[in-house]
Parts: structure tokens; C-alpha cells; sequence
């Protein structure tokens, strides 16, 4: 089992055949646990819940993707867990991909002042990124507008499950774990390239994790080093919005935008290895037709912007990520080589 732990409080566990088993911390004082799923991952959190022993167990099912991350879902959330008695010392369990666990998440940091989360993502790209590092949140306009810091208390990640998902779906995923080898480890950039959709998800999954837990590590609140777990989201989360692209096409968009304005601010070489590799995973590096107020309305919203510009992580070369604040006209360019005039 490969085991990594976050600021001491927050366990991510590998390994195959994990869902079988029974995935909530030992607790003494637990009386019920609320699980949150979508529709695609009912029949996991039915494995789940006849694996729950000693406790009371209750389901809720929340919309599929960002139609979960809104507050009229939040509330309906907070009003089902005081109707089944959840409290303090209970459990939310949320099973699914990155809108469920951000949906959970969010309303576990915030229901009754924080109780415990247990994350168990059915998707690749929540276990290499969504459900891991503790930011929970539902959008507003923009993307993750409202939101708390909140650590789950373990994320469980089980290769078999991720082995079951569509190509579409995996292809999201490795989306996200491309960006995590581009910002922090080459070696996993580089076994996505050559692979592509064939990765070994036995690498990618550990590696990728790795990178995202070593960065949330020394930044939780995400007040310096986080920030460059954001490359390729800035304008991806723009453009996903804009366009209604699903995330993992949105990030491999936002990737190459960033690619082409580091290429100009701060001389990155690999960006046409980056897209390359982007092209390789059947994943997106253009999204024409999009309206360019439409983008530029939504990254008025960002949460990163300041009075020099949106700030904006780049790569100086693969595995060297900086954060620097972006003018208008180098967004433009940015937004020009994806296809955005």
C-alpha cells in the first residue's frame, strides 16, 4: 500500500482492492455516517455502505459534475444532514468524482463547524487531484467562488476502480496528472508522453499524488508555493466555463495558453512537447468559436487577480514553476493561440 500524509491530519491511502474493505478511520465515539455519491458511483457507495459496520448509515445523491457545486445543492445538503440527526462526532463519506468531494467537502467544513470527510474518488481526476488537499468549494459565476480549507481525514484511492472508467474520463484525469509532472516531476510528464492513454495508472496515480501532497505540505491555505497547482487552470477555468468544456479538456486548453505566454515571458522551451504530449492524450489544444468577452468576463472573476494583471503560473522550463502577475495584452496572445480572438 502506498500511504502519504498531509500536514499530519490527512491520510491518502493506495492500493488495489481497497473499496472492498472498510475505509472509514477507527473511531470510537462515530455514530452515523452520511454518504454524498452521483449517479454513476451509486453502486460503489452501496459496496461502501454494507462495509460500514457498528454505525448508522444514510445516502444522499448529488447532481453529476458542476451542477453538484452550487448552493442551492449545499443547502439541500446541510438540510438532509440535520434531518438524519448527522453530528459532530459523525462522518460525511463522499464517493465520486471532483464535484462530489468538493461538494462534501464543502459542506463537512461547514455543517456544524467542521465535521469529519472521508473522500472516495471514482475518477481519476479526483484521486490525483480533486479529492486530495483539502480545498473544498461551489461556484459562483466563477469557478469555486465559495469555498473552505478543509482536510479530509483520508482519502481512499483504488487503482481497480479507476481501470473501469471511459476513455473520456481517463482522459480528464490524465489531464490533471500531466500537469502534475509538468510543474514537479519529469519522470511522470515523460511517462505520459510516451504512453499517452495507455499510461500505467500504478505510476501515474502515486506520482502524481506525490507532487500535489509535497506542495500542500508546506502551503494548505495556499498563501504562496499552492499557487502552482493552478498551471493550466487559470484561463482552463475560463475557458470551461465560456466554452462548457468538461475540466480535464478545459486544464489541457489552459495549459497550452500558458504555454504560449511563458513561451514570451519567460522563455519556455518544451511548450510544443507540452502540447504534444496534451495531443497525444486526445485532449484538446484549441477551443475556437468561444466568444473572447465571454472569457475575459469570467477571468474579471478570478480569484487571483490583482492590479498588475492575473497572476498566472508558468513554467520556465518543465519541473521549474513560477507564479507571476500577466497584463492584458499577454493574456491576449495567450487566448489568440487557443483559438480565442
Amino acid at each position: 500500500m502506498e500511504r502519504f500524509l498531509i500536514d499530519e491530519r490527512s491520510e491518502i491511502l493506495i492500493e488495489r482492492g481497497l473499496i472492498t474493505g472498510d475505509l472509514l478511520p477507527a473511531r470510537s465515539d462515530r455514530e452515523k455516517v452520511a454518504i454524498f455519491t452521483q449517479p454513476g458511483a451509486g453502486h460503489l457507495a452501496a459496496t461502501v455502505a454494507g462495509r460500514v459496520s457498528a454505525v448508522e448509515v444514510h445516502q444522499m445523491m448529488l447532481p453529476d459534475r458542476d451542477a453538484a457545486k452550487t448552493l442551492a445543492v449545499a443547502l439541500t445538503a446541510y438540510e438532509w444532514l440535520a434531518e438524519v440527526g448527522i453530528g459532530r462526532h459523525d462522518t460525511v463519506a463522499a464517493i465520486g468524482g471532483g464535484a462530489t468531494t468538493d461538494l462534501a467537502g464543502f459542506v463537512a467544513a461547514t455543517y456544524l463547524r467542521g465535521i469529519e470527510v472521508v473522500n472516495v474518488p471514482t475518477t481519476l481526476l479526483g484521486a490525483v487531484d480533486a479529492a486530495i488537499g483539502g480545498k473544498t468549494g461551489v461556484n459562483l459565476g466563477g469557478k469555486n467562488l465559495i469555498g473552505a480549507f478543509h482536510h479530509p481525514r483520508r482519502v481512499v484511492i483504488d487503482p481497480d476502480v479507476l481501470d473501469e472508467l471511459p476513455a473520456e474520463l481517463k482522459q480528464e484525469g490524465l489531464a490533471e496528472a500531466l500537469k502534475a509532472g509538468l510543474i514537479g516531476d519529469e519522470t511522470l510528464f515523460s511517462h505520459i508522453e510516451s504512453t499517452g492513454l495507455k499510461a500505467d495508472l500504478d505510476l501515474v496515480v502515486p506520482r502524481a499524488v506525490a507532487v500535489k501532497a509535497a506542495v500542500v505540505n508546506q502551503d494548505f491555505r495556499e498563501t504562496g508555493i499552492r499557487a502552482i497547482l493552478n498551471y493550466g487552470h487559470t484561463i482552463g477555468h475560463a475557458v470551461e466555463i465560456a466554452a462548457g468544456l468538461a475540466h480535464g479538456h478545459a486544464v489541457a486548453v489552459g495549459m497550452t495558453a500558458a504555454g504560449r505566454i511563458a513561451e514570451d515571458l519567460v522563455g519556455f522551451g518544451a511548450a510544443a512537447r507540452q502540447q504534444g504530449a496534451i495531443i497525444g492524450l486526445g485532449l484538446p489544444v484549441r477551443t475556437d468559436g468561444v466568444a473572447r468577452s465571454s472569457v475575459l468576463e469570467v477571468l474579471a472573476q478570478d480569484k487571483k487577480r490583482d492590479a498588475s494583471g492575473v497572476r498566472m503560473v508558468l513554467l520556465r522550463a518543465i519541473g521549474v514553476p513560477v507564479v507571476l502577475s500577466v497584463p492584458g495584452q499577454t493574456i491576449d496572445a495567450g487566448l489568440a493561440s487557443i483559438g480565442i480572438g
